[in-house]
């Protein structure tokens, strides 16, 4: 099978872009790399964009970007897909940097645009805002969670790291604990975006930068259970929640565990089911708002 092995890139359609924009340069840190009538490309640093953002009259994520590895095949892929009986197209420079991609869309409706790197842009990590390492992980409300976890692992080659109960599934496509989340409401609609900080310190410098400019936490910062990162949610302008983290759990996949951290709970720390109790959410103690699901 032909999995997965990145997220490179999420694309978002909202009222305001240019308010977005100033968010994302001068608050969270990202670099415009490229820009046109139609769209705004924005990255920290390598990739040439981790950020799309397009206009229109609703805030919500429209598409997400992954990167096969360089020597899988493209057109394999594809029919690895068709093969689940999914409509796909092929698309030549759809986007800058990306001479090929294959699309197609997820039980939900978000379009996936599954790529090859062929080259970095490398660009330089910005000098102002609070700098996040990566795009780290794009979580989701659905109504269907066992449907569309089937789907990313069958179709994309993700696997299961963690459930809360049997209503929240965390996948992963590399080292990362989860680079996807899905959790069962009554509607299909994005959760959260999440950017990777470098430690404790970061967050705390990343707090203070927040609340320096406007912006109040809705959760955090905490400790979450599953997957064991430290968080601190937000809300953007457009409306939709950002998520900074640090100190996820990266797992050593030939052996089947998380690699061993203080915190942990379970010596080894393996994937498994976890009941819906406040430590799943938050080890510290403090639950989530109803602002979180908003």
């Amino acid at each position: 099978m032909i999995r997965v092995k990145k997220i490179a890139h999420a694309v978002y359609e909202m009222p305001d872009v240019d308010k977005q924009i100033e968010y994302y340069t001068d608050v969270i840190g990202l670099t415009v790399t490229d820009k046109n009538k139609d769209a705004v490309y924005l990255a920290s640093t390598i990739d040439h964009h981790s950020v799309v953002l397009h206009k229109s009259a609703q805030a919500k994520c429209v598409r997400l970007g992954f990167q096969i590895a360089p020597d899988d095949d493209l057109g394999a892929f594809e029919k690895q897909v068709q093969g689940h009986g999914i409509k796909t197209q092929r698309r030549k420079d759809a986007e800058p940097s990306i001479a090929d991609m294959v699309t197609f869309e997820d039980p939900k409706g978000t379009v996936m645009e599954v790529f090859k790197r062929e080259a970095f842009s490398g660009q330089r990590f910005p000098a102002k805002g609070i700098v996040p390492h990566k795009l780290g992980h794009v979580a989701f409300f659905v109504t269907d969670v066992k449907h569309v976890t089937k789907f990313y692992c069958d179709v994309l080659g993700f696997r299961e790291s963690d459930w809360m109960g049997d209503f929240f599934s965390f996948l992963r496509c590399g080292r990362d604990h989860h680079t996807i989340n899905l959790m069962q409401i009554d509607a299909n609609r994005h959760f959260h975006t999440a950017f990777e900080l470098r430690d404790w310190a970061h967050l705390q410098t990343a707090c203070d930068f927040l609340s320096l400019n406007g912006y109040k936490l809705i959760w955090g910062p905490g400790r979450h259970g599953i997957g064991h990162n430290l968080f601190a949610y937000h809300r953007a302008p457009n409306g939709l929640i950002t998520e900074l983290f640090a100190e996820l759990d990266q797992v050593n996949e030939e052996l089947g565990y998380f690699e061993p951290r203080p915190w942990h709970r379970d010596r080894p720390q393996k994937p498994k089911v976890w009941p819906k109790d406040p430590a799943a959410a938050n080890l510290w103690g403090i639950m989530p708002p109803d602002e979180m699901m908003k």
